[in-house]
């Protein structure tokens, strides 16, 4: 991203393709993440490998893409809006080329408020994809019909329709749409937007000025104003990226169990459904404790920290820049 003028075009194309890169590199990760907040009375996950294992054993290696093509759909338009965004508004809200803090900090609530029209649906969807399996191992599997008793040989004809156990359908996020619009519109779509709100604001507020200052760091010598324009290297914005990805992160994980948690429909025995935000702070609160809310935390973490390093690298590189030289 840099300090470079960049064209619009340029900046979507860029993000997007961030965006695609990105997912398809850390979705597994990201799908430990939902499972492990989502977790309240059962511990099926001890953590993220134990996570990642036990889907793998139990769902196959593609089990850990579970919600992927939904986050590969969205993910363009989202993280497009978002980093575009957050340009436009440096842009504006700059002064002969100098914006100062309070500028970025705004600048970041305006890219995080944009994206919320996007993530939300999505992260919605995902989030019931990715946590299916999680629910499918509370249940208990049914003993055989037949265990290894005395007696003749069984049969070779299969046993009726209710003995065996019927696995519960695969759920999808197109089904899991309609039956959203069906039931409760457009709105159902949205549950949990305003605590999408609440984390994605505040990640945007903390990460973008963050970045901003990292990837300037060494770049104003006595050389003077010329110096500070100069575009950082690659390894500084990728540097960047990652940390300020990682430290807003951990910063906003308890804005999204919060999120996680009401954006969740199907839940396990025992667990809690709740009415809103204040509710689902106070019952986790009461419930598992305050450590309940860095659950996830270090894949969070994770799976921003490469996302964000990624995106930036697209940026330095112009990616967006040569398609439109390519497509001119």
């Amino acid at each position: 991203m840099g300090e470079k003028k960049v064209s619009l075009p340029a900046k979507l194309i860029n993000g997007g393709v961030a965006g695609l890169v990105g997912v398809t590199c850390v979705f597994p990760i990201d799908l430990a993440k939902t499972r492990l907040q989502n977790q309240q009375g059962i511990q099926v996950y001890k953590g993220m490998l134990d996570c990642l294992a036990k889907t793998v054993k139990s769902e196959g290696y593609f089990g850990c893409y579970r919600g992927a093509a939904v986050n590969l759909t969205l993910v363009t338009p989202e993280k497009a809006i978002k980093l575009a965004a957050n340009d436009i508004f440096r842009q504006k809200l700059s002064k002969d080329g100098h914006l100062p803090l309070w500028g970025e900090v705004l600048a970041g609530c305006g890219a995080g408020t944009c994206q919320v029209v996007v993530t939300t649906p999505m992260e919605m969807l995902k989030i019931q994809l990715q946590d299916a399996g999680r629910l499918a191992a509370q249940r208990p599997v049914p003993a055989p019909a037949q265990a290894a008793a005395p007696g003749p040989a069984p049969s070779l004809v299969a046993p009726p329709p209710q003995a065996r156990s019927t696995p519960p359908p695969r759920t999808s996020a197109t089904g899991i749409t309609v039956e959203l619009l069906k039931t409760r519109g457009l709105a159902g779509l949205y549950r949990g937007a305003g605590a999408t709100l609440m984390r994605d604001v505040p990640f945007s507020m903390i990460y973008f000025p963050l970045f901003a200052n990292l990837n300037a760091l060494g770049r104003e010598s006595a050389g003077g104003q010329a110096a500070v324009q100069d575009q950082a290297p690659f390894w500084q914005s990728f540097l960047a990226g990652c940390s300020a990805g990682s430290v807003a992160a951990v910063a906003v994980t308890p804005l999204d169990v919060i999120k996680t948690r009401l954006q969740t429909l199907q839940k396990g025995e025992g667990e809690d459904t709740y009415r809103g935000i204040i509710d689902c702070t106070r019952r986790i609160m009461t419930r598992e404790g305050p450590s309940a809310f860095l659950k996830g935390a270090t894949c969070r973490a994770l799976v921003i920290a490469p996302l964000f390093g990624i995106a930036q690298g697209v940026y330095f590189l112009g990616v967006g820049e040569t398609v439109l030289e390519l497509l001119g």
